[in-house]
């Protein structure tokens, strides 16, 4: 058995203050031995500017906010998902959107980062996003096998593009950190999530941001774990806190003998 958590929060500008509500957030949750705790997308640093999260940007390795999630990985012997930060490139004007997976160890054991950006117009008091601006976008899938599971990891906007969940191969826990907007995400979260979760036969940890934020960005939260079939197994709508399941990744052996999709499926994704 294996139990996946996800973190609802309403992040704000402070890398401080988000931490300790992660740290806060597991210690309510008591976190234990090899449980998978997935943080939502830009928990560190979010709610203000673009140039808020290139300023705290750290060098992979180095900087208060994977120490502190290394540090928190080994305290409670977990798998624990970053969301994403920010980290440094070789363009000065622009950040990486790491989502790095530490181990009971506090080593990290995936880093990958986010591919597709947010350039959108949403009718929401935002209104236009233009996430490439100040964000390089990844152009690695990444997965992991892991003794809790072979894990894939994947950020918001990806969730719309199933080539990229197609290239990840079979999978038994996909994490999905997000920031989901209030408007896109009361038309389209729930349905997405689910769509991939039953593509994949796979079980799914998606961990939103929730509210409205000090910039007047407002998120969507309902932060869930679904099952293979599809199922909610677990959700947390509009608060802040945490939402866990305890599950049988074996459980997908049976439905994926049941329904062979993979082995049926004529296409192939191949990421370019």
């Amino acid at each position: 058995m294996v139990n996946l958590v996800a973190i609802q929060m309403t992040s704000t500008p402070s890398v401080e203050e988000n931490l300790a509500s992660v740290e806060h957030a597991m210690a309510a949750a008591n976190i234990q031995k090899d449980y998978l705790v997935v943080l939502p997308e830009c928990f560190a640093c979010f709610g203000g500017s673009d140039k808020a999260q290139l300023a705290v940007a750290e060098t992979k390795g180095e900087g208060e906010i994977q120490e502190r999630l290394a540090s928190l990985a080994r305290r409670y012997q977990c798998y624990l998902v970053s969301g994403t930060f920010p980290i440094v490139t070789d363009n000065p004007g622009k950040f990486s959107a790491a989502c790095m997976l530490f181990g009971p160890e506090g080593k990290v054991l995936a880093d990958y980062r986010k591919i597709h950006m947010f350039d959108v117009s949403v009718s929401d008091n935002t209104g236009s996003y233009r996430e490439s601006r100040t964000t390089q976008a990844g152009n690695e899938v990444v997965t992991v096998q892991t003794p809790i599971g072979h894990i894939g990891l994947a950020v918001c906007y990806d969730v719309r593009f199933p080539g990229l969940f197609s290239a990840m191969g079979d999978i038994d826990i996909l994490v999905l950190p997000a920031a989901f907007t209030q408007r896109t995400g009361e038309a389209h979260w729930q349905a997405l999530l689910k769509a991939r979760a039953i593509e994949k036969q796979c079980f799914l940890v998606a961990a939103n941001q929730v509210g409205v934020h000090r910039n007047g960005r407002e998120t969507y939260g309902h932060s869930m774990v679904l099952s293979p079939w599809g199922e909610t197994l677990a959700e947390l709508q509009t608060e802040k806190g945490v939402v866990a399941a305890e599950v049988d990744i074996a459980e997908r052996e049976t439905i994926k003998q049941n329904m062979p999709v993979a082995e049926h499926n004529r296409f192939r994704s191949h990421f370019v």
